[in-house]
């Protein structure tokens, strides 16, 4: 992430904007390089500042500026915040259809408005280092897959693993295995396999970036997986900047039908970056009381940070246990369907000791067929990788 100020450049009119902008003149991270009430008379001036993102005030509750934001884009490519005090319910699915970056809702907090910001100038600063093939349409662009649960030991590594496999070997679809659990990754153990390199070899390579470098990092399992494991050392980790992290996903999205990301129980600046460029997120929880709570947090956290409730699906692991949850308890708890249920089965231990996935040892197991079901739904063959709704990602709020 650039030390530099990111400059901002602020139009339109809304309840609070002037508290916006008051707060975001002393903040260290922001460079204020001007404000316009009217951006169709402010194309010189916002065309010469440099902006690197627009903050914009609108007072409309259902519709989109069109007018407005289409006088903005005629100078600058930045990428536009809507900033409203009315109810942003209506006006978010048209925003982000017209490609806005996101639609805040005031008052915010300041610190909350820079971490969009922030983001916005992130994601735009990957597309700008992702490109050069011109491959990177929509309709070429592999799908990303990410697993998150907020607590250890609910599994996720290990159906991560598990549906890389099955995409991969049931599928028949290119798929990256790409293990963000950066301090204490263990997908390559998982799946059996000693990598020669990591993502810590990739992110300090001086050579740019390609597909064909890309394919020179990453390690092929038996069953067709592309496997890019995390640093060996857990000082490394912090190497693997969001930047580069940016960059990686642009390339790998034009390499791969399929990418599968393994992510530690925690939000950090690389898991934020990849809920950027994240299709369908699963959310792994095991059936006991701690795992509910902290995914009905991890639920509001997603909920400020604007992530579309359509592509969230709750996946209940080790389902069936006799002394955990039953399913119809952890959705009242947290007011969302279990879409998926993976049931307790001895062999998945065996599994993991053994370093072999079970999708791919017992596929016609309850295990085998559960992931099956997940793939097929998240990952369904009809499609050719690209985001149902124009490609659209999510937009984080602050």
């Amino acid at each position: 992430m650039s030390s530099s100020p990111i400059k901002v450049f602020i139009t339109g009119a809304a309840n609070g904007l002037a508290e916006v902008r008051e707060g975001l003149a002393d903040h260290p991270e922001v460079e204020l390089v001007g404000t316009a009430a009217d951006p169709a008379k402010a194309g010189t001036k916002l065309a010469e500042s440099g902006a690197q993102v627009i903050l914009h005030g609108t007072t409309s509750t259902d519709h989109v500026p069109t007018a407005e934001i289409e006088a903005i884009r005629s100078v600058t490519a930045a990428p536009i915040v809507l900033v409203t005090s009315a109810s942003a319910n209506a006006l978010l699915s048209e925003a982000l259809s017209a490609g806005i970056f996101d639609v805040v809702l005031l008052p915010q907090l300041t610190d909350g408005i820079v971490f969009t910001i922030k983001k916005a100038n992130s994601l735009a600063a990957g597309r700008a280092t992702g490109g050069g093939s011109g491959k990177s349409t929509a309709a070429l662009e592999g799908r990303v897959v990410t697993f998150f649960s907020p607590k250890g030991g609910a599994g996720k590594t290990v159906l991560a693993c598990n549906l890389a496999a099955t995409v991969a070997r049931q599928q028949q679809r290119k798929t990256l295995l790409l293990d963000l659990d950066l301090q204490f990754g263990d997908a390559a153990i998982m799946m059996g396999i000693e990598p020669e390199k990591t993502i810590y070899d990739l992110v300090m390579a001086r050579r740019e970036l390609d597909t064909d470098a890309l394919a020179g990092y990453v390690t092929a399992h038996s069953s067709g997986v592309h496997v890019l494991p995390a640093p060996l050392r857990p000082e490394d980790a912090e190497l693997v900047t969001e930047e580069r992290l940016g960059h990686l996903f642009a390339v790998a999205k034009e390499s791969y039908d399929v990418i599968v990301v393994d992510t530690p129980p925690f939000f950090h600046g690389p898991v934020l970056s990849t809920l950027d460029r994240t299709d369908q997120l699963v959310l792994v929880a095991s059936p006991d009381v701690p795992t509910v709570k902290n995914i009905k947090l991890t639920m509001q956290t997603l909920d400020l940070l604007h992530y579309p409730k359509e592509r969230r699906h709750l996946l209940l692991n080790r389902a069936g246990s006799k002394v955990g949850l039953k399913a119809q308890e952890i959705e009242r708890a947290l007011d969302m369907k279990v879409a998926f249920e993976v049931p307790v089965e001895r062999e998945v231990a065996v599994s993991v000791n053994r370093g072999v996935p079970i999708a791919i040892s017992s596929p016609r197991s309850a295990v085998g067929k559960s992931l099956q079901d997940v793939a097929d739904k998240l990952v369904p063959l009809r499609t050719t990788g690209a985001v149902e709704g124009g490609g659209k990602k999510f937009r984080r709020k602050g």
